[in-house]
């Protein structure tokens, strides 16, 4: 009896140890199976992101190295925001003397002539009024008047002469100070313009190779009689 049970205890306790032993090899593999997997995994993250990079790096260096083409749009909205930006953003830097020389001669013009025009209105109109030999009407139209001449002894013949040049001066003013304004205008769309078209002219290849050859032409026409003439061919 005791002999059974001894034997019933070794095979139960054989049969334990071995179902533990196939348990533990499983957690092993499955230990080593999730660590190949996270394995796999990382690379496939490092791998990934060191394409992305290179794909970055690769996308930097054909950036860098592609020869520069000009956006018209951006040209002419630089050149719209301020004369001259659309010049520098194609490069085109020789330009800049003449756009800001034209610009400053320009607002000169305006400045002079309208400064001009306001001193010959206020003569005008201190002349025109009723009594234009007062003190303070001569203080204003007598400055423009020759040195050595009193404003208020001039015959009315005289001042009626001063109050036409009054007028002509400062009609002449107020044209050139708007033919300035106009040219300052005019400028400032030019400047837009020249940055369009030289932004869609900038990659425009024309060959140094051009010339014009002349050269006598015979033609033989079967119904006719030979004819002689000249031909002109233009290469490009």
């Amino acid at each position: 009896m005791v002999k059974r049970l001894f034997l019933c205890f070794v095979t139960v306790y054989s049969f334990a140890f071995s179902v533990l032993g196939q348990t533990n090899d499983s957690i092993q593999v499955r230990n080593m199976t999730v660590n190949s997997q996270n394995i796999t995994k990382s690379d496939t993250v490092a791998w990934v992101n060191d394409k992305m990079l290179n794909d970055k790096a690769a996308d930097k260096i054909i950036k860098n190295t592609a020869p520069f083409k000009p956006d018209p749009n951006k040209a002419v909205l630089y050149s719209a925001i301020f004369p001259g930006l659309g010049q520098i953003y194609n490069k085109k830097y020789w330009k800049l003397p003449l756009v800001y020389g034209g610009f400053l001669g320009l607002t000169y013009a305006i400045t002079w002539n309208g400064r001009q025009y306001s001193d010959y209105t206020g003569a005008y109109k201190a002349i025109m009024k009723e009594n234009p030999r007062d003190a303070e009407n001569t203080r204003i139209w007598g400055p423009f008047i020759p040195r050595g001449k009193n404003p208020e002894l001039l015959t009315d013949g005289e001042i009626a002469t001063w109050r036409n040049r009054f007028k002509r001066q400062r009609d002449s003013y107020r044209r050139y100070r708007d033919l300035s304004i106009i040219g300052a205008v005019a400028l400032y769309g030019l400047c837009m313009i020249d940055a369009y078209v030289d932004a869609h002219l900038f990659d425009f290849d024309i060959s140094p190779d051009l010339s014009m050859r002349v050269e006598p032409q015979v033609q033989n026409d079967p119904f006719s009689q030979r004819s002689f003439g000249i031909q002109c061919s233009f290469k490009f």
